[in-house]
């Protein structure tokens, strides 16, 4: 870890967790700088060592504040974040039982398919979830013919894996041992609600003669606000949203392979011996250096003292079940994945999809997903690896479980 500090520039130091400046790239650096100018930014700004540019925030950085609360500084994909069973399992079976379509695991990636919605597609009828019946909808704050969303939407959304670079998979740990991880978040419910906020901040500020710069693109809800509680409201809605829509996938996915192992491979007693679910773009309010602020992890997850989290690597190689630290120097935070060093287009401009579908064969994992055409979106190529960013993040966490990538189904 590093720190970053000009006092003629900053307002703030930035601490991060990479082994130099020059790791950072130069728009990445720019939007830390500028978290470090909000006065109303507390203590320092921390950069995980997944971190890469974001919209107004840096992906993997983590900023707290006593005084206001920052759509941007979540994110469109609220809840984001990662589910993972561990099972008793041998995941060789899914390689070694042969079926007509090829593998174990490819009638399972096959069966996963067909039953979890991918992309932009939702379920063609509202889904059973006494969570949605139960929630108290109406105590939130409404704003008349709006462009939030509504229940109706959240019913045919939820269990629904999305796109980019969410994911299910089927992994094996060092062991030998089978484990599911699914990565996704809130879906189009939480992007609505992210962006209407955020314009609503945009327009607060404009009215307050906020000395913050637009193009900072980092537009604040002051916590005295009616505002800001509304956001605070729903933001919360969206992350229960996001955890339930994991857990729902988990359940349908884990019935679809546990189902599968049995009819095919004949595997009886099949336990859960590990299971995690935890968001990686939220804020929620903590207690850090002695005072009760609202800490903003985009891309970032909390790390606190024994704390399981998940932190996935690119798409075909490990990931890692890790136990927090409780650094307070990161407030509680650790990286959410490898993160990327090049975009999305660029990936795909770089990478052919002949070379990722020979990757996968190479490594003999099976790939689902009805779009070849933007595979390279995801390419292993196209993050950090994996393994420097752990080792950059000792002080952070410490790894209980390594898995690598068996078959996986992407949007």
């Amino acid at each position: 870890m590093f720190v970053l500090f000009n006092e003629e520039e900053q307002l703030l130091p930035i601490k991060v967790w990479l082994p130099s400046i020059d790791h950072l790239d130069e728009v990445c650096l720019r939007q830390a700088l500028n978290l470090a100018n909000l006065p109303f930014a507390f203590k320092h700004i921390a950069l995980m060592p997944d971190t890469h540019s974001g919209y107004g925030m840096p992906i993997g950085g983590v900023m707290a504040s006593s005084e206001a609360i920052v759509p941007n500084a979540v994110g469109v994909d609220i809840g984001c974040g990662m589910g993972f069973v561990h099972t008793n399992v041998p995941a060789r079976l899914c390689r070694e039982v042969k079926m007509p379509q090829g593998t174990l695991a490819h009638t399972l990636v096959g069966q996963i398919m067909r039953d979890i919605p991918q992309g932009f597609e939702h379920h063609r009828r509202p889904q059973k979830s006494e969570f949605l019946d139960r929630y108290p909808v109406k105590q939130l704050h409404h704003y008349g013919r709006d462009k939030l969303p509504t229940l109706e939407e959240a019913y045919v959304q939820l269990g629904t894996l999305g796109g980019g670079n969410h994911f299910i998979e089927l992994q094996e740990d060092e062991d030998g041992y089978l484990g599911i991880m699914v990565h996704t978040g809130s879906r189009n419910f939480g992007f609505k609600v992210a962006n209407y906020f955020n314009q609503i901040a945009k327009d607060l500020n404009r009215k307050m003669g906020s000395k913050i710069p637009p193009n900072f693109d980092l537009a604040y809800l002051p916590l005295d606000t009616k505002e800001a509680q509304g956001y605070i409201g729903w933001m919360n809605f969206a992350l229960e949203f996001a955890r339930h829509n994991r857990r729902q996938i988990m359940d349908r996915v884990s019935d679809i392979v546990f189902s599968g192992l049995e009819r095919y491979a004949g595997v009886k007693d099949i336990q859960i011996l590990k299971e995690v679910n935890a968001h990686h773009n939220y804020a929620t309010q903590e207690r850090h250096f002695g005072e009760e602020v609202w800490v903003h992890r985009k891309g970032a997850i909390r790390a606190g003292l024994g704390e399981l989290g998940i932190i996935p690597g690119a798409m075909g190689s490990y990931s890692f079940i890790v136990e927090g630290l409780g650094n307070p120097e990161s407030f509680h935070s650790a990286s959410h994945g490898a993160g990327r060093v090049m975009g999305r287009k660029e990936a795909m401009r770089r990478f052919a999809v002949e070379e990722v579908l020979k990757d996968f064969e190479a490594k003999q994992v099976v790939l689902g997903k009805r779009r070849k055409r933007d595979t390279a979106e995801e390419f292993f190529k196209a993050y950090k690896n994996i393994e420097d960013v752990m080792d950059d993040q000792a002080d952070l966490v410490k790894p209980v479980l390594k898995v690598k990538t068996l078959a996986v189904v992407k949007g």
